[in-house]
């Protein structure tokens, strides 16, 4: 009896101490780790990933290169360098790991070997190295590096005097493709593919022409030639979604051409048995949305054909099985990330399933794996519950094992907010809509909380069942979040993603609405409670919605496009949208891109609403953002500008600017709440 008591008391202790676990906070972020880009060795016993995490005091990621047996023992840092390490890659034998890291020069090549734990630097690179791979037989790496080009024109300017401080140079382009965001202006150059002797010696540039080299590389087997996808053709610049499959000699430099068609082929790899290359790509249509599909082809490039036919997904992150039998692919599966295995007949097994959790900020698809030559697969692992940690897949026993916990010692201390799936259907044709729900941390059904729609970007991408700061942090300020995935979205087939061709935004917009209306059903969110964000196409959606009705207490746009034809042609990515989004230029079709501009709505607009925006957005261009502050403001509708400094379209790369973005949203919500409600 008295055993009884005993631990019915301790179980009562373990519960009460569970409930008095602090909510997640935003500081906590910098206390957050996890794994990406795991490499197995040969042989399948040992992993080499890189750490990642959040340094408080530079406010920045950061990442190092970290290694493991496969069943999680002797985790240790690779090196003693504390400076970022990426892209560790295995020699074919299993002796040596080669990866790049900073200096004080810049990016450069190191060798570290494995029996004597030492490491050497083998370059001396003028840029940072990209796409490294090793040869076969383990005698050469393969890389691609930018090579600067003179501007397109060179002025005669006096030489200045002596000590006088004279104005920048003018930047001079000719590109269409001249400014990327987040990067900033593109300095004239081309990527091309270099090779060097694995154990250090000259670098040696094999591809030539005014064109970009790069991506995946591969070996053929016999060492002489590298496979890889480029667009060499003379209309590169305007014909860019286009690409082929070409092979270099290593020795001449001579290219081939192994494909030839319209569309994007791209990803090549080499089998093991040097008889076949798989690669991605698909025949290009005008829509919204293409799926990559598995192509192979034989060595020489004849005999073409596609083997994913039967696989309604699109495909990345290809890998050969040992034995060239089939291959492994990574896809995304209605919000779920996926290792399948299929054959050269097409036949798909599903492998692995959680794969992800690389993109904290919000629940994105992410993740990375690899395989070893006995068919051990390691990959990061991802739930609601923890960012990205190293599982193993014995393919063989047919059992998955995380091996690390790289989070556990802050999130086993923290009350999260639950995670539940939501289906529900369209009213506009009756689809399955999928969408994720996220409770207060402790949630109690009798209480009323405050809910929270936040829309996802692309908009052709997805939501999914992973770890997101943004959703846990809302959720720990109190508010049921709902984040869906309506049509448009990736992961559930290409006809799906393709009803926003010509239509965007359409329909997408009464999947949300329906979303919002089933969870007042659920009794999960109250009609005088509700608000909404989203961040890009988020943020385009969130003001398409309040110029669309008024049921909205507040909102909070981030980063929108609210004009097309303004967006259009001062973007970074201008040059993409004709025909595919919609039909023609902006000059050609005036009408059809106003149509979609949720500018166009702005009149209608009732809602308090507060615009956000980075100030080097290139993607979403401040002025965008502005167009809809200053239509507020003309119509004394309640708004703010939160403009952040120095930030592109990813306003949350750096943690304080994530902190931010969130505490700024709350801010906005909780003014126009009523925090009194939330009573029994």
């Amino acid at each position: 009896m008295l055993r009884t008591l005993f631990c019915c008391f301790l179980l009562t202790l373990c519960f009460e101490i569970s409930a008095q676990q602090p909510n997640f906070s935003y500081l906590d972020i910098f206390d957050l780790q996890y794994a990406t880009d795991p490499q197995i060795s040969p042989d399948g016993e040992w992993i080499v990933y890189r750490r990642m995490g959040f340094d408080i005091m530079k406010d920045r990621a950061a990442g190092n290169l970290w290694l493991l047996r496969k069943d999680g023992s002797n985790h240790q840092k690779l090196t003693t360098r504390e400076v970022s390490e990426r892209s560790a890659r295995w020699s074919p034998q299993g002796d040596r790991i080669a990866f790049s890291s900073v200096t004080n020069e810049g990016a450069e090549i190191f060798m570290y070997c494995v029996a004597s734990g030492k490491i050497a630097k083998l370059t001396q690179l003028p840029y940072s190295p990209s796409s490294m791979t090793w040869s076969p037989d383990g005698t050469q790496l393969a890389f691609s590096m930018n090579v600067p080009k003179a501007p397109p024109v060179i002025a005669k300017i006096p030489k200045k005097p002596k000590g006088a401080k004279w104005a920048d140079a003018p930047r001079i382009t000719d590109r269409v493709y001249h400014e990327a965001d987040g990067r900033g202006y593109i300095k004239p150059g081309f990527n091309h593919i270099f090779v060097m002797p694995s154990n250090g010696g000259a670098v040696r540039q094999i591809t030539s022409g005014d064109y970009h080299h790069r991506g995946m590389l591969s070996w053929g087997k016999d060492g002489k030639h590298i496979y890889f996808s480029a667009n060499r053709s003379d209309n590169w610049e305007y014909d860019f979604r286009n690409s082929e499959v070409y092979a270099v000699s290593t020795e001449t430099g001579a290219i081939e051409a192994l494909t030839d068609r319209n569309g994007p082929d791209s990803n090549p790899t080499v089998s093991p048995d040097g008889k076949y290359i798989a690669y991605l790509g698909f025949e290009a249509k005008v829509q919204a949305h293409q799926g990559r599909k598995l192509q192979l082809m034989a060595i020489d490039g004849s005999n073409k054909r596609e083997i994913s036919t039967n696989l309604d997904r699109t495909l990345s992150n290809i890998k050969w099985d040992a034995k060239s039998g089939g291959l492994y692919i990574y896809y995304d599966d209605k919000g779920n990330g996926k290792i399948s295995h299929i054959s050269l007949s097409g036949k798909v097994t599903e492998k692995a399933n959680n794969v992800g959790g690389t993109t904290l900020g919000r629940p994105y698809a992410s993740g990375s794996y690899s395989v070893s030559k006995n068919g051990t697969i390691a990959f990061t692992q991802s739930t609601p519950e923890y960012p990205a940690e190293l599982a193993i897949l014995d393919v063989k026993k047919g059992s998955t094992t995380k091996i690390t916990d790289l989070s556990s010692s802050l999130l086993d201390y923290r009350t999260l907010g639950k995670v539940e799936e939501v289906w529900y259907n369209s009213s506009v044709d009756g689809r399955d809509i999928q969408g994720w729900v996220v409770y207060p941390p402790n949630y109690d059904a009798k209480k009323k909380y405050p809910f929270m729609v936040e829309n996802h970007g692309g908009p052709i991408l997805n939501y999914g069942d992973r770890f997101s700061i943004e959703m846990q942090l809302y959720a720990a300020a109190g508010y049921v979040v709902f984040y869906p995935n309506p049509r448009g979205s990736t992961s559930y087939g290409e006809e799906f993603a393709n009803l926003l061709y010509n239509n965007y935004p359409g329909e997408d917009y009464n999947d949300v609405m329906d979303g919002v209306d089933h969870c007042i059903k659920m009794g999960i969110a109250h009609e005088d409670q509700l608000f909404v964000t989203g961040g890009s196409a988020g943020g385009i959606m969130s003001a398409w919605m309040i110029g669309k009705n008024n049921r909205f207490e507040a909102a909070v746009v981030a980063k929108p496009v609210m004009n097309w034809i303004s967006k259009t042609l001062v973007a970074d990515n201008y040059f993409y949208y004709a025909n595919h989004r919609y039909p023609g230029q902006p000059w050609e079709n005036f009408e059809g891109y106003w149509k979609f501009s949720p500018i166009s709505l702005v009149g209608n607009i009732e809602t308090p609403t507060m615009v956000m925006v980075g100030m080097n957005d290139l993607r979403t261009p401040p002025s965008e953002a502005k167009q809809l502050y200053h239509a507020l403001k003309l119509r004394k509708i309640e708004t703010v500008l939160v403009e952040i400094p120095g930030a592109s379209h990813g306003i949350a790369s750096k943690p304080s600017n994530l902190i931010a973005k969130i505490a700024h949203t709350l801010a906005w919500f909780d003014r126009y709440g009523n925090a009194s409600e939330n009573e029994e």
